[in-house]
């Protein structure tokens, strides 16, 4: 089901997004790589591109000089999770440890959102619908199709994305270390330990986006030929092959060519 034709359930990831040092060059480098197409925005959006994919919205591409003299945040993609309600969500991160950047902001009548980081320093948004739902496609190449937490803490993540968010965690089978989170029952993203992934000791928690290859190798190759860099060599695994790279500005992701749902 690539293409999204129902509303986002509470605690499934619906929209990501990156602030780019410099934005032409980061929708150069993701229109050579996945497909998309993109263009800034109008100046009451601070010039926000949306990315789409087959004439849907994927992702969505920001300027590091629309935040004015606030100071840009390091060109990392953040994902957001769906919430009915943002201000009881708000009440909900900050009550069980989180902290909250925004407060949940009116995004004109698409809908309202806020950014905040969980008790191990992860950031992640949240995103109240109005007309706009979030991404229209999802795991089929060029779309995001799995969001994954990597975090110095995994019980006390646990505990807060379960009580803030909703989501529950169980371990995943066949993937050692590697635990599910599940919204309304439904797998929506993975989280694993630092170490189990391979991170140097210093290495912060965070979220890492995962995009849906026909061909990882040539994907990466892409990367490379873009500008981009390599950070892990495709490699198999439990769910196809994969590999961890950096856009060109250093944004760093995941691809991945998922294995048939019956292998």
């Amino acid at each position: 089901m690539p293409e999204v034709t129902e509303p986002y359930q509470p605690g499934t990831p619906c929209w990501i997004d990156v602030v780019a040092p410099d934005q032409a060059a980061a929708l150069d480098f993701y229109a050579k790589v996945l497909g998309w197409e993109g263009s800034p925005g109008p100046p009451e959006t601070g010039g926000y591109a949306l990315c789409t994919l087959k004439g849907k919205p994927v992702a969505g591409i920001m300027s590091a000089e629309a935040m004015g003299d606030q100071p840009a945040p390091p060109p990392v993609w953040t994902t957001y999770f769906a919430s009915a309600d943002a201000d009881a969500t708000l009440q909900a991160i900050t009550r069980n440890g989180g902290t909250t950047f925004t407060p949940a902001v009116e995004v004109m009548n698409l809908g309202r959102m806020l950014v905040a980081a969980d008790p191990t320093g992860a950031v992640f948004g949240v995103w109240e619908a109005r007309e706009f739902p979030g991404a229209g496609i999802a795991n089929e190449p060029g779309a995001l199709i799995w969001n994954e937490l990597n975090t110095t803490d995994r019980e006390a993540a646990a505990a807060f994305y379960s009580a803030a968010l909703g989501l529950e965690t169980a371990p995943m089978e066949g993937a050692e270390n590697y635990f599910s989170l599940s919204a309304t029952g439904r797998p929506v993203g993975g989280m694993q330990p630092l170490g189990a992934a391979g991170a140097p000791p210093e290495a912060a928690s965070h979220w890492l986006v995962y995009f849906a290859v026909a061909d990882t190798d040539g994907t990466a190759a892409k990367v490379a030929e873009a500008g981009g860099t390599v950070c892990k060599e495709p490699f198999d695994m439990v769910a196809g092959r994969m590999a961890v790279v950096q856009d060109s500005q250093g944004a760093p992701f995941a691809v991945i060519a998922p294995k048939p749902m019956n292998a």
